[in-house]
Protein backbone atom coordinates (compact mmCIF):
# COMPACT_ATOMS: atom_id res chain seq x y z
CA UNK A 1 0.00 0.00 0.00
CA UNK A 2 0.81 3.33 -0.75
CA UNK A 3 1.28 6.69 1.16
CA UNK A 4 -0.60 6.64 4.68
CA UNK A 5 -3.71 4.51 3.56
CA UNK A 6 -1.76 1.90 5.87
CA UNK A 7 -2.14 4.18 9.27
CA UNK A 8 -5.51 5.17 7.83
CA UNK A 9 -8.54 4.88 10.17
CA UNK A 10 -12.38 4.23 9.23
CA UNK A 11 -15.09 6.68 10.45
CA UNK A 12 -16.54 3.63 11.84
CA UNK A 13 -13.97 3.24 14.25
CA UNK A 14 -14.12 6.82 15.33
CA UNK A 15 -15.78 5.45 18.80
CA UNK A 16 -12.87 4.25 19.91
CA UNK A 17 -9.95 6.07 17.53
CA UNK A 18 -8.91 9.19 19.62
CA UNK A 19 -7.34 7.07 22.33
CA UNK A 20 -6.79 4.15 20.48
CA UNK A 21 -8.39 1.72 23.10
CA UNK A 22 -9.25 -0.88 20.44
CA UNK A 23 -6.71 -2.06 17.77
CA UNK A 24 -7.61 -0.20 14.72
CA UNK A 25 -7.98 -2.58 11.41
CA UNK A 26 -4.65 -1.13 10.22
CA UNK A 27 -2.89 -2.22 12.49
CA UNK A 28 -4.89 -5.69 12.75
CA UNK A 29 -4.20 -5.97 9.42
CA UNK A 30 -0.14 -5.32 9.92
CA UNK A 31 -0.52 -8.09 12.81
CA UNK A 32 -1.93 -10.38 10.58
CA UNK A 33 1.05 -9.94 7.63
CA UNK A 34 3.38 -9.69 10.21
CA UNK A 35 2.10 -12.70 12.02
CA UNK A 36 1.37 -11.77 15.60
CA UNK A 37 -1.62 -12.51 17.23
CA UNK A 38 -2.25 -9.67 19.66
CA UNK A 39 -4.83 -9.88 21.87
CA UNK A 40 -6.83 -6.76 23.27
CA UNK A 41 -5.15 -7.21 26.99
CA UNK A 42 -1.54 -6.92 25.29
CA UNK A 43 -2.61 -3.76 23.39
CA UNK A 44 -3.60 -2.08 26.68
CA UNK A 45 -0.39 -2.73 28.02
CA UNK A 46 1.01 -0.99 25.50
CA UNK A 47 1.67 3.18 26.58
CA UNK A 48 -0.45 4.82 23.49
CA UNK A 49 2.79 6.02 21.93
CA UNK A 50 3.45 2.73 21.46
CA UNK A 51 0.42 2.03 20.07
CA UNK A 52 0.56 5.33 17.62
CA UNK A 53 4.04 3.56 16.84
CA UNK A 54 2.51 0.47 15.59
CA UNK A 55 -0.64 2.71 13.80
CA UNK A 56 2.21 4.89 11.50
CA UNK A 57 4.65 1.25 11.05
CA UNK A 58 5.03 0.39 7.32
CA UNK A 59 3.94 -2.10 6.00
CA UNK A 60 6.57 -3.10 3.62
CA UNK A 61 7.59 -7.37 3.79
CA UNK A 62 11.09 -5.73 5.83
CA UNK A 63 9.49 -3.39 8.16
CA UNK A 64 6.64 -6.09 9.11
CA UNK A 65 9.40 -8.97 9.83
CA UNK A 66 10.95 -5.47 11.86
CA UNK A 67 7.03 -4.73 13.95
CA UNK A 68 6.99 -8.79 13.87
CA UNK A 69 10.14 -8.81 15.77
CA UNK A 70 9.92 -6.20 18.01
CA UNK A 71 6.12 -6.61 19.13
CA UNK A 72 7.08 -10.56 20.32
CA UNK A 73 9.92 -8.99 22.23
CA UNK A 74 7.99 -6.08 23.77
CA UNK A 75 4.93 -8.57 24.82
CA UNK A 76 7.23 -10.26 26.46
CA UNK A 77 7.57 -8.42 29.72
CA UNK A 78 3.45 -7.58 29.35
CA UNK A 79 1.90 -9.13 32.85
CA UNK A 80 -0.88 -10.70 29.94
CA UNK A 81 2.42 -12.92 28.68
CA UNK A 82 3.91 -12.72 25.56
CA UNK A 83 2.11 -12.14 22.19
CA UNK A 84 1.64 -15.36 19.94
CA UNK A 85 3.81 -15.68 16.42
CA UNK A 86 1.46 -17.37 13.72
CA UNK A 87 2.05 -18.06 10.23
CA UNK A 88 2.02 -14.45 8.36
CA UNK A 89 -0.98 -14.54 5.55
CA UNK A 90 -0.05 -14.56 1.95
CA UNK A 91 -2.78 -15.57 0.79
CA UNK A 92 -5.74 -14.39 2.33
CA UNK A 93 -9.11 -13.53 -0.27
CA UNK A 94 -8.83 -9.82 0.88
CA UNK A 95 -5.17 -9.66 -0.47
CA UNK A 96 -6.39 -10.08 -3.73
CA UNK A 97 -9.69 -8.03 -5.23
CA UNK A 98 -10.86 -11.01 -6.82
CA UNK A 99 -13.86 -13.67 -5.57
CA UNK A 100 -15.85 -12.11 -2.62
CA UNK A 101 -15.09 -14.17 0.64
CA UNK A 102 -18.54 -16.13 1.85
CA UNK A 103 -18.79 -15.05 4.74
CA UNK A 104 -18.75 -11.61 3.42
CA UNK A 105 -21.97 -12.83 0.91
CA UNK A 106 -23.33 -14.19 3.50
CA UNK A 107 -23.08 -11.15 6.38
CA UNK A 108 -24.21 -8.66 3.46
CA UNK A 109 -26.93 -11.37 2.28
CA UNK A 110 -28.01 -11.38 5.99
CA UNK A 111 -28.22 -6.99 6.47
CA UNK A 112 -30.01 -7.10 2.33
CA UNK A 113 -26.71 -5.77 0.83
CA UNK A 114 -25.82 -7.10 -2.73
CA UNK A 115 -22.37 -7.25 -2.80
CA UNK A 116 -20.89 -7.38 -6.38
CA UNK A 117 -17.46 -8.74 -7.61
CA UNK A 118 -16.98 -5.53 -9.69
CA UNK A 119 -17.33 -2.92 -6.31
CA UNK A 120 -15.65 -5.52 -3.92
CA UNK A 121 -12.30 -5.46 -6.85
CA UNK A 122 -12.75 -1.60 -6.61
CA UNK A 123 -11.69 -1.16 -2.76
CA UNK A 124 -8.31 -1.27 -1.60
CA UNK A 125 -6.53 -4.10 0.77
CA UNK A 126 -7.32 -2.28 3.73
CA UNK A 127 -11.25 -1.74 2.83
CA UNK A 128 -11.12 -5.72 1.92
CA UNK A 129 -9.78 -6.41 4.95
CA UNK A 130 -12.12 -4.24 7.13
CA UNK A 131 -14.78 -5.85 5.61
CA UNK A 132 -14.28 -9.47 5.84
CA UNK A 133 -12.83 -9.23 9.54
CA UNK A 134 -15.96 -7.44 10.37
CA UNK A 135 -18.12 -10.42 9.55
CA UNK A 136 -15.86 -13.14 11.18
CA UNK A 137 -17.47 -15.50 14.11
CA UNK A 138 -16.78 -14.22 17.37
CA UNK A 139 -16.77 -10.50 15.96
CA UNK A 140 -19.21 -7.66 16.94
CA UNK A 141 -20.70 -7.47 13.84
CA UNK A 142 -22.38 -3.82 14.70
CA UNK A 143 -19.67 -2.09 12.56
CA UNK A 144 -20.19 -3.95 9.38
CA UNK A 145 -23.30 -2.16 8.16
CA UNK A 146 -21.17 1.25 8.59
CA UNK A 147 -18.72 -0.20 6.72
CA UNK A 148 -20.79 -0.93 3.84
CA UNK A 149 -21.86 2.80 3.86
CA UNK A 150 -18.55 4.24 4.51
CA UNK A 151 -17.30 2.04 1.77
CA UNK A 152 -20.08 3.53 -0.77
CA UNK A 153 -21.43 -0.43 -1.22
CA UNK A 154 -24.91 -0.48 0.89
CA UNK A 155 -27.50 -0.72 -2.47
Amino acid sequence: MSGDRHRRIFAFEADFSGDLRCIPMAVRRKLDLAGVKLKLAHWHGLSEAERRDLLAWPDSTDELEGLRRWLLARSADLPQGPARAIDPLRSAAWLQGGAIPDVLLESCRQLGVTLRADRWSRLDELERFALVKLCHPGHEHRNLPKALEEFDLKS
